[in-house]
């Protein structure tokens, strides 16, 4: 007899979780996140879920309590005997830590890893993580999902008259440049330089945009200053229009207030972050789906290439 299949969530990702569980075709599991008086929580599980499949669904964004939330969840679902233990996260937070970029600075994606592991995760599911190579940070199995599943449809029937991809740095140079290949379609690199984070200090493009219809595509939209400044200069120099595509709404500080003064037509984002207020340049489009199909490919053995980009351009060729 095959192992049941249980799908939980933490407090961060509740409403993400309830869509995913729907779509895999299973209820949420019942869990309780007992919280204290002192600020301590503990997950106690309401059901059981000895010999079953678990799937736990917590994106790590900000406060730590998401990802201590997760690591409590993983340790308690291996202490009740579940039979193989995966953390589903959506967003997986601290990713930009992801080496040694001044002296005396923790990599912070690579203690995340280890303490997940250490809490007894099986195998992770996540989402275009800022640097690929968090992945080998892993001695588990890690699916490493595209958001491009979710934006190529929706950029599709946009039927934009002469599509450009822009980059806003040049770290998502790799991103993008799939992207574009897929749509047969130019790339322009927003070339940024900063004087300590969250602040640019200049920026310029590097290539045509006149008359282009520009979609700018990255991981990550945390203040919104670097989008709404690309935006602006692309403007400048010549672009139609500019639209944005950003895997995980971060949106920090005074993120929203600079996407609504900024040219942006619109922001789409995915659903791996909730959305904190409502905005009228701030639409998200779920990865539920994307997820459910994951998720059960995991659970049954199955390859999950045909979730990926790369797949879909080889379709095309």
């Amino acid at each position: 007899m095959n192992p049941n299949v249980k799908i939980f969530s933490g407090t961060g990702s509740q409403k993400l979780a309830e869509k995913i569980a729907q779509r895999f075709g299973a209820p949420i599991g019942k869990i309780n996140i007992q919280k204290f008086s002192d600020g301590e929580f503990q997950p106690i599980f309401l059901e059981s879920i000895r010999g079953d499949y678990v799937f736990l669904v917590q994106s790590t964004f900000a406060p730590t309590d998401n990802l201590m939330e997760l690591l409590l969840m993983i340790d308690a679902a291996k202490r009740a005997s579940a039979y193989k233990v995966i953390a589903v996260i959506p967003y997986y937070g601290f990713a930009r830590q992801d080496r040694k970029d001044k002296p005396r600075v923790a990599i912070g994606a690579k203690l995340i890893a280890t303490l997940l592991e250490s809490a007894g995760a099986d195998r992770i599911i996540t989402m275009d993580l800022h640097a690929p190579q968090i992945q080998g940070f892993f001695d588990v199995p890690v699916d490493h999902l595209d958001s491009s599943a979710i934006f190529i449809p929706y950029i599709e029937q946009l039927k934009l008259g002469n599509l450009a991809f822009a980059a806003p740095d040049v770290g998502s140079t790799n991103r993008v440049r799939e992207i574009a290949s897929y749509f047969n379609a130019p790339m322009v690199i927003c070339d940024k330089h900063r004087k300590r984070a969250n602040e640019i200090a200049s920026m310029v493009v590097i290539g045509d945009v006149t008359g282009k219809d520009i979609i700018l595509v990255d991981d990550i939209c945390d203040t919104g200053g670097t989008l709404a400044k690309a935006a602006g200069l692309l403007k400048e120099k010549g672009a139609n229009s500019v639209r944005a595509m950003i895997t995980h709404p971060v949106l920090s500080g005074p993120a929203y207030d600079n996407i609504e003064n900024s040219i942006l037509e619109e922001l789409v984002v995915c659903d791996t972050i909730p959305l904190k207020r409502e905005s009228t340049k701030i639409k998200a489009i779920s990865v539920a789906d994307l997820f459910a199909i994951a998720i059960r490919n995991a659970y049954e053995n199955k390859s999950i290439t045909s979730l990926f980009i790369h797949s879909q351009l080889k379709g095309r060729g």
